[in-house]
């Protein structure tokens, strides 16, 4: 399978006034789906530190998928979505509403995510939500159909039928 990294972006995380669970949560899924999980980073809600972060982690490391957790509310400081679409070359918009249909099963509060998801280089960047609960439902959704756009993106042959 593929190398992911994984980008928590908390200010209390951060400062270590509240611990990391969404960001070790999307670890461990990540595992259990055959992943190998190069890093967890966290930085606090700078859209300037956050998207130096998606560059870094994008442009430096092997990974084929970086899994963001936070930010990506009405808050103020949630700034994931504005930092990833400025890292960004490509937008992948179906990765998002299908988290967010997944969601709203679940919670009408799903509307509410501006969760973003796009391509850089060879690097599939998608935000998650902040929350344990929230960051299940919406992998959960999404990660069986992952690996063949990664083969795609990386240009590997695979039979998908």
């Amino acid at each position: 399978m593929y190398n992911a990294a994984v980008l928590t972006v908390s200010d209390k995380g951060y400062t270590g006034q509240r611990e990391d669970l969404s960001g070790p949560l999307i670890m461990e899924m990540l595992r259990e789906a055959g992943y190998n999980v190069l890093s967890l980073s966290i930085v606090p809600d700078e859209q300037v530190l956050i998207a130096a972060k998606l560059r870094e982690l994008a442009d430096t490391q092997d990974a084929a998928m970086l899994l963001t957790t936070g930010g990506t509310g009405f808050a103020p400081r949630d700034v994931t979505p504005e930092a990833t679409l400025s890292v960004v070359d490509k937008v992948c918009p179906g990765i998002p509403e299908a988290m967010r249909a997944a969601s709203m099963q679940v919670t009408d509060r799903a509307m509410l995510s501006r969760a973003v998801a796009g391509i850089r280089g060879k690097c599939l960047i998608i935000n998650l939500p902040g929350s344990p609960k929230a960051v299940k439902e919406n992998l959960e959704a999404v990660l069986p159909a992952l690996g063949h756009g990664l083969d795609m993106l990386r240009g590997e042959q695979k039979d998908h039928t």
